[in-house]
């Protein structure tokens, strides 16, 4: 039986890191890039991290399955307990390109329609979330010894701290944001936004873009466990039991307030 704690937890930070150093390896030099059929960017920094995750993860967990963004065609569906693996090698490739620093390496553990272990690796800028139920939410710097974490308590009469996607910034949130009143908007890449907002550097996420259920599920579980909410337009979790769609519905992620968010932006 799989057990989800600090020792399951901390094996995946090890993939994680390993996979992230196999990422380094291509962006410290010059490397090609392709496009997918969707339209989006493809490096062999996304393929030679994702051969390191599936490896690893096969070697720790057989058989539970794995459902990467470089091989959802591999992907045959959730074990019988509706548990699997949810995979994205390199979160942020167009931040990868640009050579920001502002991408990730995802994995995540999925439970039925919860994620419920997660860690989120930024290689370039030597920073990983971690957490998982039961055990807490995480952030380490480089080698330092991991502290936890907790989403922050916004107080009346203080500029909402709101993170904003750095290549997917869209039209529509400015409008919505006028419903919030005072702010001040930091641009980020990847999956980071959702854990701005987990470690307190932010009080809220408005995603009204598409992403897919690989860009969030680690980061969601790293909020989640540090008190926070991941949830659609609608008030409810984002879940991953539904398969039969890879795209997310909008979401907002959020610390403690006494806003009503499904209300403000649904």
């Amino acid at each position: 039986m799989l057990m989800i704690d600090d020792r399951l937890l901390q094996a995946v930070v090890a993939i994680a890191r390993e996979a992230g150093a196999a990422i380094m390896s291509v962006y410290t030099r010059d490397f090609s890039i392709e496009e997918k059929s969707d339209k989006s960017p493809l490096t062999e920094a996304d393929l030679a991290a994702h051969a390191v995750i599936t490896r690893r993860l096969a070697a720790l967990t057989p058989g539970v399955p794995i459902l990467s963004e470089e091989a959802v065609e591999d992907f045959s569906g959730p074990d019988a307990a509706g548990r699997y693996w949810l995979v994205d090698p390199l979160d942020g490739t167009k931040e990868f390109i640009k050579r920001n620093g502002e991408f990730t390496v995802n994995i995540a553990l999925i439970e039925g329609a919860r994620s419920v272990l997660g860690v989120v690796f930024a290689p370039a800028l030597g920073v990983t979330y971690a957490a998982a139920a039961g055990v807490g939410a995480f952030k380490q710097e480089g080698d330092a010894a991991p502290v936890p974490i907790r989403v922050a308590e916004h107080k009346d009469g203080t500029p909402w701290r709101v993170v904003g996607s750095r290549s997917h910034a869209g039209d529509t949130l400015p409008g919505l944001l006028q419903k919030l009143g005072a702010h001040e908007l930091v641009s980020m890449g990847s999956s980071l936004k959702l854990c701005l907002v987990a470690d307190g550097s932010a009080d809220v996420y408005p995603r009204l873009g598409p992403t897919s259920l690989w860009d969030t599920a680690a980061a969601q579980c790293v909020a989640e466990q540090a008190g926070g909410g991941v949830i659609k337009l609608t008030g409810e979790p984002l879940a991953y039991d539904d398969l039969s769609a890879i795209l997310n519905p909008y979401f907002i992620v959020h610390g403690n307030s006494a806003v009503n968010w499904s209300a403000l932006f649904g």
